[in-house]
């Protein structure tokens, strides 16, 4: 008995003694061959944690030409995590005593309007932050709103944008108020949101390849790709234009490495950008979004970041989706451990590889988190094709328009979105919306006086419009179906659950 007492002892000695498993052991070798299954040409990861950076490298390369390899320098579109940078620029306005968070919106820009006026009148910063106004997006995937408006003028339209839900009675994630709230940071300013997130933010902070154009952009850049009807591509950039505060920053994981640290320990190498209240503000629930489907726990969002809970850890996260790249931000305090990723394709990945590295630093057990979403990604896309042939079905044969092609060439009007133009190129019917070439569809009789119309950009899919006819029998009105978020991308943009019909007057 004494034998065994010293034994067991002795392998419990042993056992404390014995160095820990280290997290990052075989990790990048995991992350390149996952990259390989999920078919992503290339992506970037970074990993802080205390107030260290543990891993900053890319993987693959920035094109599918191989022309050169992903770093840890590599320059991504993040997109939607623009957003916390727009909060946090407000917040150093908030520490300047030239804004309050719950400062009326009209008190800094009185042209700013609803289609509510009582609303308009009461919308704060804090509502805009936090997606609690009611007013959802104008452009989603794949839809370029207003191409060549400035802010200003984008902005005016808003009076006639529909709210989704009353005021602040819910959630809904909208680009649009973001874009007020950089309007709003500009007339305080007196600067650009561009201008000012470069000098107040970046250059502090020493993120030296972060950018807010896409024409700052350099050769070490990564292309954007998307599976187009079974092949994978190269597509072109979105260029955010007025709607920059909420997704036009361009960024690398070592610059992003520095954001976290930040985020984390509320200053970067002994220097606060803002206060620790400003920060807490940020980073507070401002409003809640549901419950956590995969981990029991209420989820809110903040000024920018999303708020929720992976396991046992509260999470501020955030996602930034733009044309062919995906970027994921975890923060997790109470281990005081950042993650972020870049890739050049929209793939559920990044979510799986955060999952592995909280496992790998909480140390918890092994998952197959790639496999299973992947096998989840598989059966979203499959369901969504069969919902795509249903669709296609449905297509009533040997049917014909209820007027001459003539009859429908012209131009249509919508308070919000503006012009559309019924015209034929080179002897084809097509749409150009906007009086902008570049947005312009070639429509495909459908049926009866329906429309598949395919936009001359190929990554922007299909849709479909319809006419209908006045009291006269001429047609009197066009509708557009846009796409703000289809079921499964690469799957084509319908069917989609989140689609607003648009309702242009014969003018």
């Amino acid at each position: 008995m004494k034998l065994l007492q010293y034994l067991t002892f002795l392998l419990l000695l042993i056992s404390a003694s014995a160095p820990a498993k280290d997290p990052l052991a075989g990790l990048a070798d995991w992350v390149d061959a996952e990259r390989e299954r999920w078919g992503i040409p290339g992506l970037a990861v970074a990993i802080v944690q205390g107030d260290e950076v543990l891993l900053a490298q890319g993987f693959g390369y920035l094109d599918l030409d191989r022309s050169r390899p992903v770093d840890a320098d590599t320059q991504f579109g993040i997109a939607s995590l623009s957003k916390a940078m727009t909060a946090t620029a407000l917040g150093i306005l908030v520490d300047e005593g030239l804004l309050n968070w719950d400062d009326r919106v009209v008190d800094h820009l009185p042209g700013f309007s609803l289609s509510d006026p009582w609303v308009s009148a009461q919308v704060t910063i804090r509502d805009l932050l936090s997606h609690r106004v009611g007013v959802g997006r104008l452009f989603g995937n794949r839809l370029t709103f207003m191409p060549a408006a400035s802010r200003g003028q984008a902005l005016a339209v808003l009076r006639h944008h529909e709210f989704e839900q009353p005021f602040r009675q819910g959630y809904v994630y909208s680009n649009a108020m973001y874009a007020a709230a950089g309007a709003v940071l500009e007339a305080i300013s007196g600067q650009a949101w561009e201008d000012f997130v470069e000098q107040r933010l970046f250059a502090p902070m020493a993120m030296t390849r972060s950018n807010t154009r896409l024409s700052a952009l350099d050769d070490n850049a990564a292309r954007p790709h998307q599976e187009i009807r079974g092949e994978l591509v190269e597509i072109d950039r979105r260029d955010w234009t007025w709607g920059a505060p909420a997704a036009a920053v361009n960024s690398t994981v070592s610059d992003l490495a520095r954001w976290m640290l930040f985020n984390l320990n509320g200053e970067l190498e002994g220097k606060e950008l803002v206060s620790e209240d400003v920060l807490k503000a940020i980073h507070a629930p401002s409003n809640l979004t549901g419950f956590d489907p995969d981990y029991h726990g209420v989820s809110a969002y903040g000024l920018g970041w999303g708020l929720g809970r992976y396991q046992t850890f509260h999470v501020l996260r955030h996602g930034g989706a733009t044309d062919g790249i995906n970027s994921l931000v975890w923060l997790l305090p109470e281990l005081e451990l950042g993650i972020v990723v870049s890739a050049n394709r929209f793939t559920g990945f990044n979510t799986a590889l955060a999952r592995e590295v909280v496992d790998r630093f909480a140390g918890l057990d092994s998952t197959d988190w790639s496999g299973q979403l992947l096998e989840d990604n598989r059966e979203a896309r499959a369901d969504a094709a069969a919902d795509r042939e249903d669709v296609d079905r449905e297509r009533q044969a040997e049917t014909a328009m209820s007027r001459p092609l003539a009859d429908l060439l012209g131009e249509y009007f919508h308070p919000l979105y503006g012009s559309a133009e019924v015209i034929l190129d080179n002897g084809e019917p097509a749409l150009r919306l906007w009086q902008d070439d570049s947005q312009r569809l070639v429509l495909k009789h459908w049926h009866h006086d329906t429309f598949k119309a395919r936009w001359i950009n190929p990554a922007q899919r299909e849709k479909f419009v319809w006419f209908a006819m006045g009291e006269d029998g001429l047609p009197a009105e066009l509708n557009v179906r846009f796409t703000l978020r289809p079921l499964a991308l690469e799957e084509g943009v319908y069917p989609a659950n989140y689609v607003r019909i648009v309702r242009y007057l014969r003018q």
